[in-house]
């Protein structure tokens, strides 16, 4: 009998969910599985779950990628050295690891244009941006002005880099460096298109980090200028 009572209670065993095991568990399948859509289905099973089981902590898939996109603000938002009087060096880290982070886990980062987290991740970066601009020396109506100027650039730049990344089926595991902005080589004819015959070499060694960064750059020298004239 004790033998049988064993075998009776020998089956699936039942998995306990939460909230953070969840989002461990569907930042793993994003990076481990590249693609710019995030799949319901492997993130059942790597919890060892039914999907819908996932819908009794968060109350749709938008809420779910709310969850993870917020997430990988908070990582960001960690991985920045910069002291806070540097107020350039801590945007510059913002911006850096939100493309790292988004260019790891591409299917999350494809919702960072039209999901609004209201989590502490995304409210972090929104703190460190506008301190961040108000220690540059900008008046009120100017910090707004950058803070929607480098908020807007940092989310469609790092999300579009991450999904073009994705795309091209990188596999995954695997961490790859910056990609080329113009597939070359360029043959065209020169009395049609001078100017890209003339630039044709120096084009196809753009590559999409190195111009992230220098978009950057430009705007927190904007920003720069524009705090000297209110002084």
């Amino acid at each position: 009998m004790k033998t049988a009572n064993r075998t009776a209670r020998t089956g699936p065993r039942k998995v306990r969910l939460d909230t953070q095991k969840i989002i461990a568990a569907g930042l793993k399948v994003a990076a481990e599985h590249p693609s710019s859509a995030f799949s319901a289905k492997l993130l059942g099973v790597e919890l060892g779950v039914d999907p819908s089981a996932v819908y009794r902590h968060f109350r749709s898939k938008s809420h779910l990628m709310e969850a993870l996109l917020d997430e990988l603000h908070a990582r960001a938002l960690h991985g920045i050295t910069a002291s806070h009087d540097d107020w350039r060096g801590r945007i510059q880290g913002l911006a850096d690891g939100t493309l790292r982070e988004y260019c790891a886990h591409p299917s999350i980062a494809a919702e960072a244009m039209t999901l609004t987290t209201h989590g502490p991740g995304e409210l972090g970066a929104m703190e460190l941006l506008l301190s961040s601009l108000t220690t540059c020396g900008l008046d009120e109506a100017g910090v707004l002005q950058h803070y929607s100027l480098i908020s807007a650039y940092t989310l469609s730049m790092s999300s579009g880099i991450a999904r073009a990344r994705a795309e091209d089926g990188e596999p995954a595991g695997e961490q790859r460096g910056p990609e080329r902005w113009v597939e070359g080589p360029l043959h065209v004819d020169p009395r049609t298109y001078p100017q890209i015959a003339h630039y044709s070499s120096r084009l196809v060694e753009l590559d999409d980090h190195a111009i992230y960064l220098a978009g950057m750059n430009a705007l927190l020298d904007a920003a720069e200028r524009d705090a000297h004239k209110t002084r």
